[in-house]
């Protein structure tokens, strides 16, 4: 069962407070059996599972089709996660909104909206409060790792933002703060929270999940069939390159990776995406071109170039775009398909690898009151 720590029951004596069960975190038949451990039916569970997960309330005065007495006791033995919106920062006509997220204990977490023309609503979510990593182009590890998210905080991204806009969202991304593989029990229960018929019933084919390259944990994914998108963050094709860029490389070199990755996709039968961030002299060469269509030719993916985004302090460039351009002919020469990502929010630092924790100098985002419920 998913706890939530921050929220707590005085422990006796001199003992730590005891942390409360986070409603927000359970799947339907732990809330079932939260109901009837407390001396209620089993179908109290049905109701709590709609008012947390499908309408993403975050207090229990809310619930109003359980009787009074049984909400009081409720406030007092369980939590619900339910992250504040400290502040926020549009872009793109209002179609892209960076948040920035507080959490219970005071830490803060940024995820990003993204609307579309085609009908997507899609959010970035985050997964840990920074990163350990250390990926030399990306502002998150900058801080390096506080904590792990719990699977309540991280489906409640979702939640703060439909609280926020009245929108509903259709597509999320765990591409935020954090490496989701680290957190790895977290992130799965949240994926299948999100999906869940008695959740938001969010397709599993409209959930991607990234990661830097944690080869155990993507044979270990393999094995949870879960139909999503797998994101594998290469950013080099040789280990040179690629151990100073993402210093995990040292542990799992590709070799180790890309064999992970055909296994899961041939566990899967699921298209990988391969996640490439071009920097201008240091990865982004005809010769780098090569190697990685090299490598990737008959493996099951696609390959999603990235023009580095600029990130105060650090010392890369983004290619031009006829750099760009030649890479994405050169690596589509080899049979793998090649695009180009179409940025959104770099102004307001809200692009892939330009996510921090905290709001981010020169903005002004407006700031929002407190969500009621």
């Amino acid at each position: 069962m998913d706890m939530n720590f921050m929220s707590s029951r005085t422990a006796p004596g001199n003992a730590a407070p005891q942390p409360l069960p986070d409603l927000r975190g359970m799947t339907l038949p732990e809330l079932g059996a939260f109901a009837v451990a407390h001396g209620e039916p089993v179908y109290r569970g049905r109701q709590l599972a709609a008012w947390v997960h499908a309408r993403g309330v975050g207090s229990v005065e809310r619930m109003t089709d359980l009787p009074e007495a049984l909400r009081a006791r409720l406030a007092s033995q369980a939590a619900i996660t339910s992250l504040h919106v400290a502040h926020r920062a549009e872009a793109d006509g209002g179609d892209t909104i960076k948040y920035l997220l507080a959490c219970a204990d005071g830490s803060t977490v940024e995820s990003v909206f993204m609307r579309y023309d085609d009908g997507r609503r899609s959010v970035c979510v985050s997964t840990q409060v920074g990163c350990a990593m250390a990926c030399s182009f990306c502002a998150t590890g900058l801080a390096g790792l506080t904590r792990n998210l719990t699977a309540a905080e991280i489906v409640d991204q979702v939640h703060a933002v439909q609280r926020d806009l009245g929108e509903r969202v259709n597509h999320v991304v765990f591409m935020g703060m954090g490496e989701p593989l680290a957190n790895y029990d977290a992130t799965v229960r949240a994926v299948r929270l999100l999906a869940a018929p008695y959740g938001l019933r969010l397709s599993a084919r409209h959930l991607t999940v990234s990661t830097v390259g944690l080869a155990p944990q993507i044979d270990r994914l393999a094995g949870e069939r879960l139909p999503i998108t797998l994101a594998v963050s290469l950013h080099a094709a040789t280990d040179a390159v690629r151990s100073r860029l993402v210093p995990i490389n040292r542990q799992f070199p590709l070799d180790v990776l890309l064999a992970a990755c055909r296994r899961y996709g041939d566990a899967t039968r699921r298209r990988l995406t391969f996640e490439y961030v071009l920097l201008a002299g240091e990865n982004d060469g005809a010769d780098d071109a090569r190697a990685l269509g090299a490598r990737l030719r008959g493996l099951l993916g696609h390959v999603n170039l990235i023009p580095w985004n600029p990130v105060p302090g650090m010392p890369h460039r983004r290619p031009s775009a006829s750099a760009i351009s030649r890479f994405a002919r050169t690596v589509g020469g080899y049979g793998v398909a090649t695009t180009v990502r179409l940025e959104r929010g770099v102004e307001i630092m809200a692009a892939c690898g330009q996510l921090r924790r905290a709001q981010t100098p020169g903005i002004r985002p407006r700031r929002i009151a407190p969500a009621v419920g």
